[in-house]
């Protein structure tokens, strides 16, 4: 008898808790797009369907000024001259990996350094930072002469890094700034930069500036005298979800009532 008198108590909650979660609804009002479908490839670092892959261990087909540079064992190794990508994209994702030289030599700015520039014009540092002191602000993982990384989350020299960048455009309407440039850098799967807000560009002799120069630019790797060694380098441009925004509602059964009335509907 109390067996059943607990399955008949415990029935009573479900279907009270059931009954609650049901009968108010709200409804956001958002007739959103379907997303599309992008096939992620086999590994979290193979291009996704939708890449635009600038290099894949073959050639430098993608890249202008690129005869200065080689193509040694599957990866582009940094020579005379900055590469700039002859696509140019908006905001992006970008991942590339590269590895700095071995044996390591010099130090400081003088020890495998290189750069990613967003744009052609925004600068992701790369350079030897494994037990290798410079200032902060230059260290791998930086945005050049603006912020240092979280943390130096570097490999030796000879292994391979993995910068994954998720990157925005500064916008500019007649030539002013609405909007800053931010990104977001993830270094060998650690968080080094958390939707960091530009300044301006990265340059080293004069403070950062904005410069309209249209909502594309071209993917860019700096030559600065090491042999920094590239490779798997792919870019998907992206876009926020889109939809048409209707009137907020709330629900319960058949009725529906705007939400400015209140849950109750009054």
């Amino acid at each position: 008898m109390r067996h059943s008198t607990r399955l008949a108590a415990a029935a009573c909650c479900l279907l009270f808790v059931a009954g609650s979660a049901a009968a108010l609804e709200y409804l956001p009002g958002m007739a959103w797009d379907e997303p599309r479908v992008v096939d992620p490839g086999p590994t979290d670092d193979a291009p996704p369907s939708d890449a635009v892959v600038l290099f894949g261990g073959e050639d430098l087909s993608a890249w202008e000024n690129a005869q200065g540079w080689s193509v040694e064992d599957g990866a582009m190794v940094a020579g005379k001259g900055m590469v700039r990508s002859k696509e140019q994209f908006g905001d992006c994702q970008v991942h590339i990996e590269w590895s700095a030289p071995e044996p390591a030599e010099g130090s400081g700015q003088a020890r495998g350094n290189s750069g990613v520039f967003l744009m052609g014009k925004y600068e992701l540092q790369v350079l030897d930072s494994y037990d290798n002191k410079t200032y902060p602000e230059g260290q791998a993982g930086s945005i050049y002469k603006q912020i240092p990384p979280m943390v130096n989350a570097m490999r030796p020299p000879g292994e391979w890094n993995t910068y994954d960048i998720f990157w925005t455009c500064p916008k500019f309407a007649d030539g002013e700034l609405l909007s800053p440039a931010t990104v977001t850098v993830v270094h060998n799967g650690v968080l080094v930069l958390n939707h960091f807000t530009l300044l301006g560009d990265t340059p080293y002799h004069r403070p950062p500036q904005y410069e309209d120069i249209g909502p594309k630019g071209p993917i860019a790797l700096q030559d600065h005298g090491n042999p920094v060694r590239f490779r798997n380098i792919w870019v998907r441009e992206i876009a926020a979800p889109t939809g048409a925004q209707g009137e907020p509602m709330f629900r319960e059964g058949d009725r529906t009532w705007p939400v400015e009335q209140g849950a109750a509907g009054e």
